[in-house]
């Protein structure tokens, strides 16, 4: 049975509730709870490791008994092992939930089938309901779980001619002041940050996030510096927050690795054409942020250089997602296509 508006209704509230809980190693989760009729009974969200799940949360708002015949509508598919806490799915079924409505299918090698679990106890089960905004929500923690490592964002600014800097090296400011606003605010989204060394000798920026008014964001991305080069010791960076680390660039997956041991589920890959060529050509992007000024630049700096196609059949087709005007200025957001995106 599809899902019903009233269903659907509550899934964009278990959406809103999930945004509750604090982003990190663990997903963020929303669920409600309707009665048989359709009504509003319970809510709940994940609030951290160790913490019950959405949906023991919610359940826990009911006297015994209260749950029996409802419908659950979950933006996870309920979990189906025990780690810190009991299997979501066996809870549910404990509890008498009659039908179980959830948005996105976990990919956890341990963690997944309670949707499976569930049938098999008889409840009806509606999976992908409001599936692009549950993907939506939970993107870097589904990329750490398909994929074992990050989710990267690559951004970059560049002129309608496709430069990133002047032929001297400057680049500050191609974009206005609208568009550097919308990219300190992402910065403070991610938890780590990513620049090149030749960036980094010629900008040297603070690689802070950083509001309108000058002041910092509360919460601040790892500054990594990536390249051989050394960082002066009056670099802007040494200055920041949080210690900065620097890697030398030559095994980027080995890198990714041992930022999400570190607890990095988001990496921002900002500053200079050799990184980001660099990200590309290894197939390591999954989000591409392209900040375009209505100005032209010419010379040789390109904003992205070799990413490895030699031939128009081998070029790296995105989907655009959005676009969105910022001042004078416009934002691309992309992300690569598969290759079965490609061929449909």
């Amino acid at each position: 049975m599809a899902a019903t508006d009233r269903e659907i209704a509550a899934m964009r509230r278990a959406l809103a509730l999930a945004l509750h809980g604090p982003r990190g190693l663990n997903p963020q989760v929303g669920a409600v709870l309707l009665s048989p009729d359709g009504e509003v009974i319970a809510e709940g969200w994940h609030r951290g490791a160790g913490t019950p799940h959405a949906e023991v949360d919610a359940l826990s708002k009911l006297a015994p008994g209260g749950a029996r015949g409802a419908t659950a509508v979950v933006t996870l598919e309920p979990c189906n092992h025990t780690g810190r806490t009991g299997p979501c799915s066996e809870a549910l079924i404990a509890a008498g939930v009659a039908r179980v409505v959830y948005a996105v299918d976990d990919p956890g090698a341990h963690s997944s089938g309670g949707g499976r679990r569930l049938r098999e106890a008889g409840v009806d089960v509606e999976a992908g309901v409001l599936a692009a905004e549950g993907q939506a929500l939970l993107d870097s923690w589904l990329t750490v779980q398909r994929l074992g490592r990050p989710l990267v964002t690559l951004k970059w600014a560049q002129s309608l001619d496709g430069r990133a800097a002047a032929d001297d090296g400057t680049s500050q400011w191609i974009t206005g002041p609208e568009a550097r606003a919308d990219v300190h605010r992402r910065r403070s989204e991610a938890d780590a940050i990513l620049v090149g060394t030749g960036t980094l000798l010629a900008d040297d920026p603070a690689l802070t996030a950083r509001r309108p008014d000058g002041s910092l964001f509360d919460a601040q991305p790892r500054p990594v510096v990536v390249g051989t080069r050394a960082v002066p010791q009056d670099a802007q960076v040494r200055r920041h927050p949080r210690p900065f680390m620097q890697d030398e660039g030559d095994d980027l997956p080995d890198l990714l690795s041992r930022l999400r041991e570190l607890g990095a589920h988001r990496v921002f890959v900002e500053g200079g054409p050799t990184l980001a060529s660099a990200f590309l050509r290894e197939g390591l992007v999954d989000e591409v942020l392209v900040y375009l000024a209505p100005t032209l630049i010419g010379g040789s700096r390109l904003a992205v250089g070799d990413i490895g196609v030699g031939t128009i059949d081998a070029q790296r087709r995105l989907d655009l997602s959005s676009v969105e005007r910022l001042g004078r200025d416009l934002l691309m957001i992309a992300r690569p296509l598969t290759t079965s995106e490609e061929i449909s």
